[in-house]
């Protein structure tokens, strides 16, 4: 077995592990309103949430041509072996860190971010393509705000719906409607994050002569989506109880306001291409419903932590990933 095809293995064992890790990491998001209201059982919505990711990822290629391709060329990346190696280190350490400390961080803005340092460090500012990270990076920066508009708005038409309604009893309709929205959100949340690590294996593939094309081969799809789908089913009550609870006391009629918010964006996201991070746009989405329900009732301290580390995980994971790039480039 030659070296470069050791390295490809070993990165396609890094990318499904970063998907492992994502599935365990984000699941959270996607269940945290439905698990908080009751509206399923811990052990229920976990099984629900990776059946639904494993499907959702499965179903769409687009988000997985755009991490491919418009971060940085790969048919233009020299050392790109070593470049996506870098890359992988420091978005699958980021995320741990973060999980550890059961902070919702973003896996998209550490992976971005962990390509775009790596990249920089192997061949300079002049390596990007300014045109498709910038796509990216709007998307990252305004699909949150949209979520919290959307989900102030959603959360407002449904107290003029419901308003003449008895709120024990429209939390109880609710609450057996929440068992859909969960798994819609765990759907769109498949279709979007575990297309993140299609497309770094399809890079490596290109960049080490194993693929001309940037399509996304059935195999890389269906060990993105067994991946996701398995770290789904590791769970992680860290950030359920952050995004769940820490933000806003969350109850039924809330959870399926946040969760029909949230993901409609994410599935608009994916249907034109564009990778966002489905953390940033689910706890925006409870903000924005929090502030519409009872703007005193929002656990602001608990955001602007989250907003903190939100802004620090791209620069961070850049850095880690350009020193990961320095390190191993010694030795590869």
């Amino acid at each position: 077995m030659d070296s470069l095809l050791i390295i490809t293995v070993l990165i396609v064992i890094c990318a499904l592990s970063f998907d492992f890790i994502n599935g365990f990491h984000d699941t959270a998001n996607a269940i945290a309103t439905s698990v908080s209201t009751k509206a399923l059982k811990p052990r229920h919505a976990i099984i629900l949430a990776a059946s639904m990711n494993f499907l959702g990822a499965m179903t769409f290629t687009g988000v997985a041509k755009t991490i491919t391709k418009d971060i940085v060329d790969p048919f233009m990346l020299e050392n790109g072996s070593t470049v996506i190696l870098a890359a992988l280190i420091s978005a699958i350490l980021w995320n741990l860190i973060t999980w550890y400390y059961g902070i919702p961080s973003s896996s998209s803005h550490a992976l971005i971010g962990s390509i775009a340092g790596a990249a920089i460090a192997a061949a300079g500012v002049g390596i990007l393509n300014y045109s498709g990270f910038f796509k990216i990076i709007q998307a990252l920066i305004l699909s949150p705000i949209i979520a919290f508009v959307g989900g102030y708005i959603i959360y407002s038409i449904f107290k003029v719906v419901f308003k003449d309604n008895n709120l024990p009893k429209t939390n109880r309709r609710f609450r057996h409607f929440q068992v859909f929205t969960a798994a819609l959100q765990s759907y769109t949340h498949g279709t979007n994050d575990a297309q993140k690590a299609m497309g770094i294996i399809t890079m490596a593939l290109i960049a080490n002569n194993y693929q001309s094309t940037t399509d996304i081969q059935l195999w890389v799809q269906f060990s993105c989506a067994a991946a996701m789908g398995i770290g789904t089913s590791v769970g992680g009550w860290k950030i359920i109880k952050t995004v769940g609870g820490k933000i806003m006391k969350i109850r039924p009629v809330n959870g399926v306001a946040a969760d029909l918010t949230s993901a409609a964006i994410i599935f608009g996201a994916t249907f034109i291409h564009l990778p966002v991070s489905t953390t940033h746009v689910i706890s925006s989405s409870i903000l924005g419903v929090g502030a519409s329900h009872r703007i005193r009732g929002v656990k602001w301290g608990t955001a602007q932590r989250m907003l903190i580390t939100w802004v620090i995980t791209l620069p961070i994971s850049a850095a880690i990933a350009a020193l990961a790039y320095f390190i191993l480039d010694l030795f590869l």
